[in-house]
């Protein structure tokens, strides 16, 4: 399961404001290989549910996640930040054993 904070259900319900998404849409949160640290995150808007989805639900916002990229983010919190150390989703991953500086990729 992802769950999602305050400050993240926020950003992702006022995005998905701006883009006139109605509520068909969902958050698909993904990984694929790429980045300094070999595998990088991916987070976008969907309406359609594909094959093997896992869908979760937090906060009233629904998520969904292909079976890959379940494996690699079971238990991630995702965190919006829009402070002056950077501005941007957030992946809190506790299977991540090695992540990049800019925090937009990782290993297992």
């Amino acid at each position: 399961m992802i769950t999602i904070t305050e400050k993240a259900k926020s950003k992702i319900e006022s995005l998905m404001q701006e883009a006139h998404l109605d509520e068909t849409y969902f958050l698909r949160v993904g990984v694929q290989g790429g980045g300094c640290s070999g595998l990088s995150y991916n987070l976008d808007f969907d309406n359609e549910v594909k094959t093997g989805d896992q869908m979760f639900e937090d906060k009233g916002l629904k998520i969904a996640l292909d079976m890959k990229s379940f494996l690699y983010l079971a238990g991630t919190e995702l965190d919006f930040s829009d402070g002056l150390n950077g501005k941007g989703f957030n992946f809190i991953n506790p299977n991540a054993s090695r992540t990049c500086g800019c925090g937009e990729s990782f290993s297992v």
